[in-house]
């Protein structure tokens, strides 16, 4: 048999780890990658030379990397590559009826049916690794029946379920973070599903925002009756498409979820049980009072043993990339919200520092309205903006039309961005680099802008 993976990305190099090496491969990717494996007589590798092609990821011009694939008994693609495939082979039933998805393999295959699946515009890998920590701590501290069993954290967030679908016993959890491509066209939901906080997002990959919606529906579409829709009261997406399920929904940011409390509490449940107070959080920002809730609530609905909770909440900081403090020179503390790729996530980071503020602000350009954005620059206690990439320009002329002039135009690397942030910052400043926009027109990824920030800011 011959298997297909289209995507050589962090799922589809497991698919080849799943299948074993008994079978032949075709290997297709977009572009070229330093991680192919050596080429052999059963194993095939197929690119595109440039190292950008022309085009969209996802919906690239030259599809001339897909030839073959169709000859492949079995083909496992990436949900980015949907659209490419789409182009290539329009309805061929004969073509689709091979394909599948590592989510697909996953729900068909996977022991347990104690799957909880998180969804939203931003915060799912925060809210899906909480509610897996709190899993974990609780397991861990537990005897009885519930001795043994584990907690496992996958889908969209770095680890590919398949890595560990083996281990996986009928009582154990999985916590996964779902993405819109991945929830796209997808015919299984899981036990709990919660939805967080939905704006428009990857609008160059889905045809409209109410597509986009419609992919994160499936995340409750599919469920039962006796399955749980959590969502986020404070979203009229969210609500909306948690309607699809069947089964109990439960709103959070609202009773009987959980609710941070103007008195500096959060409290969950009918009765307002009271989980930590917000000052010992670790984590900082006002958005991640709504993750935490989300996570409460949804924990809640699995054990009334607050206790592990409340741990995981004092001690857990956060992601990588997501409000992550690199350094602090000269009274001046350095941010990296890379992870940050739309207008609203900017507006978030501002929001959670009362402190006057250098941004670095701009990248590829997808479209979205900057308006916001422009916004709350103009409220917030902004020094100094350093716009930059393919949305800079559009910011900085929006900002100087409503009078504001601390810009700083034309830089190309990060090392020049950060010592400019740094000559414009006075002591107590926070200075953060929250682009609003995706990362492609000058980096690999957030990940490779995120890391570039960071090694610049510790050569300072």
């Amino acid at each position: 048999m011959r298997i297909g993976i289209v995507g050589w990305g962090v799922e589809g190099q497991s698919v080849m780890r799943w299948f074993g090496p008994e079978y032949e491969y075709l290997i297709v990717n977009e572009h070229p990658r330093d991680d192919f494996p050596q080429k052999t007589d059963k194993l095939k590798v197929q690119f595109l030379t440039s190292e950008k092609p022309a085009g969209l990821t996802g919906n690239v011009e030259d599809l001339s990397y897909l030839d073959g694939i169709d000859k492949c008994d079995k083909i496992v693609y990436s949900p980015t590559s949907y659209w490419n495939l789409k182009r290539a082979f329009g309805k061929d039933k004969s073509f689709w009826d091979k394909t599948t998805t590592v989510l697909h393999v996953f729900f068909e295959e996977v022991k347990t049916k104690n799957i909880i699946g998180v969804t939203g515009t931003k915060g799912k890998g925060t809210t899906a690794t909480l509610i897996h920590l709190m899993l974990e701590q609780a397991l861990r501290q537990s005897s009885g029946p519930s001795a043994g069993t584990k907690s496992y954290l996958g889908g969209n967030i770095g680890t590919s379920v398949l890595d560990f679908i083996g281990s996986v016993q009928p009582n154990d959890y999985v916590v996964l973070e779902l993405s819109s491509f991945q929830l796209f066209y997808f015919p299984y939901s899981p036990h709990i599903s919660i939805c967080l906080k939905i704006v428009p997002e990857h609008l160059d990959w889905h045809p409209s925002l109410e597509d986009y919606i419609e992919a994160k529906a499936n995340i409750f579409r599919h469920q039962k009756e006796g399955d749980i829709a959590i969502y986020f009261a404070g979203n009229r997406y969210s609500q909306q498409i948690a309607g699809f399920s069947p089964g109990q929904k439960i709103p959070y940011f609202a009773p009987p979820g959980a609710v941070a409390k103007d008195e500096g509490v959060i409290v969950v449940g009918q009765d307002e049980i009271e989980v930590i107070k917000t000052s010992d959080i670790k984590l900082i920002g006002e958005h991640n009072l709504e993750n935490i809730c989300a996570a409460v609530t949804t924990y809640y609905q699995i054990s009334q043993d607050l206790e592990p909770a409340r741990q995981v909440l004092s001690t857990f900081s956060g992601l990588e990339h997501r409000l992550e403090l690199v350094r602090e020179v000269n009274s001046v503390k350095y941010y990296d919200d890379s992870f940050g790729t739309n207008p609203e996530t900017a507006i978030v980071a501002m929001a959670a520092f009362t402190q006057p503020k250098v941004m670095i602000i701009g990248g590829y350009d997808r479209g979205l309205s900057m308006d916001p954005l422009v916004d709350e620059i103009m409220k917030q206690r902004v020094r100094h903006v350093v716009a930059v990439g393919q949305t800079g320009p559009k910011v900085a002329e929006m900002l100087k039309q409503k009078g504001f002039q601390d810009i700083t135009l034309g830089l190309k690397n990060m090392s020049d961005m950060v010592r400019t942030a740094k000559e414009k910052a006075q002591s107590g400043d926070v200075v953060i680099l929250s682009a609003a926009a995706a990362s492609f027109d000058m980096f690999k990824n957030f990940v490779d802008r995120g890391e570039q920030f960071q090694k610049a800011v510790l050569a300072l």
